[in-house]
Order: C-alpha cells, then sequence, then structure tokens
C-alpha cells in the first residue's frame, strides 16, 4: 500500500492567501488543513497530527509566536512561519523559540514549496546515522532508536536540532564550516543563510549545556563554524 502524503496544516488570518497556498500545495500532491485564527489552529495540531504547520506571525488573538511555543509544550512537528517583516529579529525570534524555518511575505509558490520540501527532507531521521552510541560527558546519543540523553534525561529536540547534533557529534574534534553545515542539515538552497544557523546551535546549546555562554561541547570557531569538542577517554 502506497504511504499517505504528508498533512501539511495552514495557519493564516487572510482567506485570500489561504486558498492560494492551498492550492499550490495540493497541486503539488500534499493533503492541506487549513485554520483561519491561532485557537484553532493548535485544535487542529491536537487533534489532527500534522506532518508539517506554515504559520503566519501577525495574527489577531493568538499570534504565531504564541502557537509556535505552545506548539513546541507538546510536539515536535516541523513549522515554517511565514512574515510579512523582514527584519532579522523578527525572524530570529520564530526561529528561537522552536521554528524550523521561515518565508517572507510576498513570496512565490516555487519559494514557499522549496521551503516545504527542504523541510520535510530534513524531518526524516537520515539512515547514514545509524551507527553505534556516542556518548561525551553527561550526553548520550543513540543513534538506533534517534534519542538523545542529557545525565540519563531525555532531551526533546525537533528533527533540525537532532540532525545538527548528529552531524556535529559524528564528526567530533573536527571543525565544520558554516557553509558544511548548511547544506549538509538545511539544503544546497541555504548557503550562506547564517543566522538560521546561529540560532540553531544556540537552541541546541541551551538544550545540551550547562552553561550556553561557556559550551563544553559545542565549540565556536570564529568566522569558520563550529566543532564538537572530542569526549574524554574514560580511565581504564
Amino acid at each position: 500500500m502506497a504511504s499517505r502524503k504528508p498533512l501539511i496544516l495552514v495557519i493564516d488570518d487572510d482567506p485570500g492567501l489561504l486558498k492560494l497556498v492551498r492550492r499550490d500545495l495540493e497541486l503539488e500532491g500534499y493533503r492541506t488543513i487549513t485554520a483561519t485564527d491561532g485557537k484553532t489552529g493548535l485544535q487542529l495540531i491536537e487533534d489532527e497530527e500534522p506532518t508539517l504547520i506554515i504559520l503566519d506571525i501577525m495574527m489577531p488573538g493568538l499570534d504565531g509566536f504564541q502557537v509556535c511555543e505552545r506548539t513546541r509544550d507538546f510536539s515536535d512537528v516541523p513549522i515554517i512561519m511565514l512574515t510579512a517583516k523582514s527584519r532579522l529579529q523578527d525572524v530570529v525570534n520564530g526561529l528561537d523559540i522552536g521554528a524550523d524555518d521561515y518565508v517572507i511575505k510576498p513570496f512565490g509558490t516555487d519559494e514557499l514549496l522549496a521551503r516545504v520540501k527542504a523541510v520535510l527532507r530534513r524531518s526524516k531521521f537520515p539512515e547514514q546515522m545509524v551507527q553505534p552510541p556516542f556518548t561525551a560527558g553527561k550526553l548520550h546519543i543513540d543513534f538506533a532508536q534517534h534519542r538523545v540523553t542529557l545525565d540519563e534525561k531525555e532531551v526533546i529536540l525537533t528533527p533540525t536540532e537532532y540532525r545538527l547534533l548528529c552531524l556535529l557529534a559524528c564528526n567530533a574534534g573536527r571543525v565544520l564550516t558554516q557553509d558544511q553545515l548548511l547544506t549538509e542539515v538545511w539544503g544546497w538552497q541555504y548557503h550562506g543563510d547564517v543566522h538560521i544557523l546561529q540560532v540553531a546551535v544556540n537552541r541546541l546549546r541551551k538544550k545540551i549545556e550547562d552553561d550556553p555562554g561557556d559550551p563544553k561541547y559545542i565549540a565556536t570557531r570564529s568566522g569558520i563554524g563550529y566543532v564538537f569538542k572530542e569526549p574524554l577517554q574514560e580511565a581504564g
């Protein structure tokens, strides 16, 4: 039996844009559901468990930031934020609270579909990372179970955060450039989009570091990229 197409929830208070986005997604073969406000959108997230959410930031009542934050309390479903604001800080705020990607209005069909495909690709666990477990200090990665624990407590990561951590850990001791990380985790079309990487690293550090300001796992190599510090060998 063929697998079902991804279900995409679009939340936007603009009926015209909602209709346009829904049409474009369905022409591409995706299943869609929509909501015109944040409260209804949250209910649909719980009831329908969509594969991906496209979420507008500026909405009356619960805005996109609030919907994203509340969603992250119970789900790691990928989220693409839509914003009419081109200010970097609005994009950073969305990424910092758990969004996986963003699209700035006005946008073209090709751009939106490319972002959707990229995020859906990242939400799948990479097969090449099924290998023996990795341990560094209190941090443990079980690649087979796609499970990360810190001091034996599970760390909840979004698919993007998990891919980023795995890539760094699998290359422990080796500096990976910003563009290497962007290409491997996000895709070639994100080449040069440094701030999306910086926000993701900062968010990951908040989840695995005792002191995110003085990280012991993920170190910055200024102007170059990042390195996962090689784990210390236990004394035999």
